[in-house]
């Protein structure tokens, strides 16, 4: 695939960024694509190696190694390097629902698994995606893809993130009637509301969204399915009803002074900041102030750099991000081999802004907040941390992080947003459906299936598997559809 050579001939070139100091002035996406022609390069790039672990979604490690959505990478890459660029589309869309999501916050998992990164650089598989799809939507390739015969079966979807999205698409397109319920008052999910919009701009969801709805696809927004609506009443009107609504129960942190003023979960400050400016452009003031203030961001994930970057640009006077975790190696240690998912350093947009403003990485590794200390308006004035290090248990065997003593710092801290991760579905959907949840709280299903244990009731995405990426979302999604189907057709 792509030029037998290009490897050897070409280096790797990533989409232009527009330097930090400049993009932190606003909320516009700051990653500016190649020409087409320095895009087709890239696509040269693509070896022949035989055995494309790309796109072999498979778990080694217990990570995920390639795509999950099983997209045929080398075929596309092969594609935009001789400017093929329908065919690219076409191609694509035989595995995949919305390119266009993953193309803007996907961390590239076929990436990681390239046979070129084993020695060098990998293929640009991320930015060739987006290209393809970008340019199918410029020439008006996107078209509604509406069935030509319905079934007159009924599907309801709750829940329009990725998972909830790529479900009502396939059940769509195969015929049946599906209408996604929506809690929030737009579509889109943790696309919407948990992905800041310099990273994905909500125009993107939109176009599809009503591409979606031109196939016809009913969306009902600000419906809580569970509190408005009852869920026997879903099961009354509806053949079938797929859950699809996250894993959006956040994971707290319970020390002294957790009651204090101005400490958020992550998910409710970047909620309240997009939904502001979405609704006008911050002039309502409806969202949670960051200007002037040292902020304190508890996680070091994706959604902990969100954090950062969002806190920067509303004008935060300082950010720091915890980190439990001791700090990851630069390269692939001899424990970590490709085509393993790389466990190194990567360090995101937010912290390279942070680093560029304030002159230092704002990631503090191996470190816990042991209190909170308020002022006298009841609101975080400072933190109290303390230093961690691995220790084995010897009952268990396993390496936890514990506190040294001696270590207690105490760092300003005027607003807390907790980044630590979400512990599963929401109890009053689970209740109201009565379907069986596991220890983790994710509903339960047989593995590889999406049935939960009451007749009639799928589900899909991060309330089945847990917290993940919106790429294994849109494969539960899609995934979620076939079961659906053939338990509705018998085929």
């Amino acid at each position: 695939m792509g030029k037998p050579t290009g490897f050897l001939e070409y280096e790797r070139k990533d989409a232009l960024q527009i330097p930090p100091l400049e993009r932190i002035k606003n909320f516009e996406e700051f990653k500016m694509p190649l020409s087409g022609e320095e895009q087709q390069i890239q696509g040269a790039r693509c070896m022949e190696c035989g055995v494309p672990f790309c796109q072999a979604g498979m778990m080694i490690g217990g990570m995920a190694s390639g795509c999950p959505l099983h997209n045929l990478v080398p075929e596309t890459n092969d594609l935009v390097y001789r400017g093929k660029w329908r065919q690219a589309y076409e191609r694509l869309s035989k595995t995949h629902s919305f390119p266009e999501f993953t193309s803007h916050v996907c961390p590239a998992l076929c990436e990681a698994a390239c046979t070129c990164s084993l020695n060098g650089k990998s293929v640009t598989t991320k930015d060739n995606e987006k290209a393809i799809i970008e340019t199918a939507w410029e020439k008006g390739w996107v078209t509604p893809q509406t069935p030509p015969v319905r079934t007159g079966k009924k599907v309801a979807v709750v829940g329009s993130g990725p998972s909830g999205l790529a479900a009502a698409q396939e059940l769509n397109r195969k015929g049946h009637w599906v209408t996604v319920f929506e809690r929030n008052d737009r579509a889109g999910g943790l696309l919407r509301y948990g992905i800041p919009n310099m990273k994905l701009d909500k125009s993107v969801i939109d176009r599809r969204v009503k591409l979606m709805e031109e196939e016809g696809v009913v969306f009902k927004t600000g419906v809580d399915v569970g509190k408005d609506v009852k869920a026997r009443d879903l099961l009354k009107e509806f053949d079938r009803v797929v859950l699809a609504c996250g894993a959006s129960n956040p994971r707290d942190i319970q020390v002294p002074g957790r009651e204090a003023g101005n400490i958020y979960f992550a998910v409710d400050f970047l909620k309240s900041v997009t939904k502001s400016l979405l609704d006008s452009r911050f002039k309502d003031n409806r969202f949670i102030p960051a200007k002037g203030k040292h902020v304190l961001v508890i996680g070091g994930g994706d959604t902990g750099n969100d954090c950062v970057g969002t806190a920067i640009r509303l004008g935060a006077k300082s950010v720091a991000q915890l980190e439990m975790m001791p700090k990851p190696p630069e390269t692939r240690t001899p424990g970590n081999p490709w085509p393993e998912w790389p466990r190194v350093l990567k360090t995101d947009y937010g912290q390279e802004e942070a680093i560029a403003l304030f002159g230092r990485d704002p990631r503090i590794y191996q470190t816990t907040v042991t209190e909170f200390i308020k002022d006298e308006k009841g609101n975080v004035q400072k933190a109290k941390i303390i230093s961690l290090e691995p220790k084995k248990d010897e009952k268990t065997g396993r390496m936890n992080m514990v506190p040294v003593e001696g270590t207690e710092q105490v760092m300003d801290a005027q607003l807390v947003l907790i980044a630590a991760g979400f512990l599963g579905s929401q109890k009053y959907v689970t209740d109201a459906f009565q379907v069986e949840v596991n220890s983790r709280t994710n509903v339960w299903t047989k593995p590889d299936e999406y049935a939960t244990s009451v007749p009639g009731v799928f589900t899909a995405g991060d309330m089945h598997r847990g917290q993940s990426l919106v790429v294994w979302a849109i494969a539960e999604g899609r995934r979620a559809a076939e079961a659906v189907d053939l338990d509705l057709m018998g085929y």
